[in-house]
């Protein structure tokens, strides 16, 4: 797999890092590749404007206002880790990994297991909810210092 610890300067890192994706996607030629383009179509039909990144030797990175999610791809497993998702809840019970942190979550898709596209697009826009609702709020914090 190509390394890529961050995009190229200049207008084509978002082409760039979506040709990275690509390619990694390519690369796998199995179930994990299949499930990664599936992972990445409901995200980006979930948030339009998500902006794919590539990041620690190439691990597929979107995000809308602060990190949304990561896909990850392993031996036996696809797990997406959301960056601040232990905030958000998760009705429809996705979440099947890292559950123990203070901060992160994961849900951990094994060769066979069916996605619930519908509720993960709605996690996904809880998360780019949770994000863009941050940003205002440390901004307000930040004022009271003064």
């Amino acid at each position: 797999m190509p390394k890529a610890s961050s995009p190229p300067k200049g207008g084509d890192s978002i082409e760039s890092a979506a040709h990275l994706i690509d390619a990694r996607i390519k690369e796998l030629g199995d179930w994990r590749g299949e499930m990664l383009d599936r992972i990445r179509r409901v995200i980006k039909r979930a948030d339009p404007e998500v902006v794919e990144e590539v990041k620690w030797r190439g691990v597929p990175v979107w995000s809308h206002a602060g990190i949304i999610c990561t896909g990850e791809t392993y031996k036996s497993v696809v797990k997406m880790t959301f960056a601040k998702d232990a905030a958000l809840d998760d009705p429809s019970g996705l979440f099947n990994a890292s559950l123990e942190g203070n901060t992160r979550r994961a849900i951990d898709v094994h060769e066979g297991d069916k996605l619930d596209e519908t509720a993960l697009a709605v996690l996904i826009r809880a998360a780019v909810a949770l994000n863009t609702s941050a940003k205002p709020a440390r901004a307000r914090k930040a004022g009271k210092r003064g």
